[in-house]
């Protein structure tokens, strides 16, 4: 087999952020597991780095339903209902499972797990450790995934699906050497996080680009919604290096305020009720308004101001963000931050049922690779507690599946193999075409969009998509394919926008009127696929 080394497994998990770890655990209960991960293993991804925290139904005040009905809400009833149900219901239980596995969470005076505000929610509900409740999570997970038999194959990029007609029976992979690998198993579980690296400004870290996308839609899976991109309101401006860096919405939940150059506080403008603690694609489209009708700063940015605040609130619930100001030469208990939208969160994603699996027989996906959860725009906070809900879902579906007799056609082995060895007699710098890529989606579907504006980013990601690139060693090959992936997400992002002729959510068209709301909408999912693309319509009264 043209191959330079053959795993076999039962379980296969593509992805070591929350939910490819959770996943793992789940599933290593039932067989041979294997997590393959192109970064370190609780040292990559989003969840690590995600500051503001995890929403769960902790009180008697509250319940699943309101937290239902604010997650509908939230993302303009373009959730698919069935898979909000359960992420309500089963946050708390998936909270219950990290307090038990040893995560520490700050408390209240009676020993509560403390929770705070967080946008578009009618109870503080977000659950949190200061702001640094990812990496609280991810070293509970890591952890517990370290006294399993999970075996851990890191710094590998998984580059294709392996295919038996339409059964997934495992993937294609290159270690950190360029060398090739097979990794055959009865089922896989796609938890490659996001893609919001082939925007110029983003809050990913740098394994965010989209993978899982590309090679699900490129093995046949159906995406749902790719056009919802969420940015968040609070990025870092400035110095240039760190544009785009998350400023975590828990600023706003302790009582951050935002002010444009005038000093006026705008949000009233806006969102009078909720003000700073409106849904973020609200917020989004209130700085980027202010910027562009010429209220903001000379960085491009407005003001995100906690000044007011006692300086032991700051420096124990805030004490990333303290730190990360005070690099930047800005101590927050005194000066206000300068923050501007940076791309977050893709809510759409692969289309999976209530038990995690794709339209592909042997494939499930979960976290942010996964679409339906989230709708139009995501809630800060439901992100993590996704992670855990469908990770563990996954994790089970994909470990009680049964074994299955299949068998590898050659021939995708030995495409893969030309398609490598064209890198080689490239003539292209990946690192050039990346830097377009990522410019021309920031310009051309970024946060206000239209149909002119689309076609012609479509146009240049399908070029860049057409580049000649080359790898310079072995080692550079993992990072041509990664490009490709970047180029074609970004495809199905454009492509999906031009689909929804709607303002919805995150997605905002400005040469498109409307006399309906989000919940009177008539349409429902895009979808694309290698057989099919379109808009779903909903039939007259439902």
């Amino acid at each position: 087999m043209l191959a330079d080394d053959v795993v076999d497994c039962h379980v296969l998990v593509i992805g070591s952020g929350g939910a490819g770890v959770r996943a793992a655990i789940e599933a290593s209960h039932y067989g041979d597991t294997v997590l393959v991960s192109k970064t370190i293993v609780g040292k990559g991804g989003c969840t690590t780095m995600a500051e503001g925290g995890y929403n769960a139904v902790m009180r008697e005040a509250d319940s699943c339903g309101v937290h239902i009905e604010d997650t509908l809400k939230g993302g303009a009833y373009l959730n698919d209902p069935e898979l909000v149900r359960i992420l309500a219901h089963e946050a708390p239980l998936r909270m219950g499972d990290l307090i038990k596995w040893g995560a520490v969470f700050d408390v209240t005076d009676t020993d509560e797990i403390a929770q705070r505000p967080f946008g578009g929610q009618r109870f503080p509900r977000t659950c949190y450790a200061g702001d640094r409740t990812g990496h609280e999570m991810m070293t509970t997970l890591v952890e517990k995934l370290d006294g399993t038999k999970v075996t851990l194959m890191q710094e590998y990029t998984v580059i294709d699906l392996l295919m038996d007609g339409e059964t997934v029976c495992g993937a294609m992979a290159l270690d950190d050497k360029g060398r090739f690998v097979l990794l055959k198993a009865d089922n896989t579980i796609l938890a490659t996080g996001g893609g919001t690296k082939v925007y110029d400004i983003s809050t990913n870290s740098s394994s965010g680009t989209g993978d899982g996308y590309a090679i699900g839609y490129r093995a046949g899976a159906e995406l749902i919604d790719m056009e919802m991109i969420q940015f968040h309101p609070t990025g870092a401006v400035f110095p240039y290096d760190a544009r785009g860096r998350l400023v975590t919405e828990a600023v706003r939940g302790e009582g951050g305020v935002l002010k444009n150059i005038k000093g006026e506080r705008f949000m009233d403008n806006y969102d009078p009720e909720r003000m700073e603690l409106s849904t973020r694609d609200v917020v989004a489209r209130a700085i980027a308004t202010e910027i562009q009708n010429g209220r903001g700063t000379k960085n491009g940015g407005v003001y995100l101001d906690v000044t007011h605040l006692p300086r032991e609130q700051i420096e124990t619930r805030l004490p990333v963000m303290l730190e990360q100001f005070l690099k930047f030469g800005v101590d927050i208990r005194t000066q206000p931050m300068e923050v501007a939208p940076t791309a977050h969160h893709i809510m759409g994603g692969l289309r999976i049922t209530p038990e995690c699996h794709t339209a592909l027989h042997g494939l499930y996906a979960c976290g942010e690779v996964a679409g339906g959860v989230h709708g139009a725009n995501r809630l800060g906070g439901n992100a993590l507690a996704d992670t855990q809900v469908f990770g563990r879902i996954a994790g089970l579906a994909a470990g009680t599946a049964g074994k299955r007799d299949t068998s590898i056609d050659l021939m995708q082995i030995e495409q893969q193999q030309d398609r490598l060895d064209a890198f080689h007699s490239g003539t292209e710098n990946p690192a050039d075409v990346r830097k377009q890529l990522q410019q021309a989606m920031w310009k051309g579907a970024g946060i206000f969009r239209t149909a002119a504006e689309l076609q012609d980013t479509l146009k240049t990601v399908t070029k860049l998509s057409k580049a000649n690139i080359r790898a310079a060693s072995a080692q550079n090959l993992a990072e041509c394919c990664i490009l490709q992936n970047m180029c074609l997400t970004a495809s199905l992002i454009c492509r999906s926008a031009l689909i929804r002729e709607e303002s919805r959510g995150a997605h905002v068209r400005k040469d498109v009127q409307q006399k309906y709301d989000a919940q009177t909408s008539p349409f429902g999912h895009t979808f694309l696929s290698q057989s099919r693309e379109g808009i779903e319509k909903k039939e007259a009264g439902a």
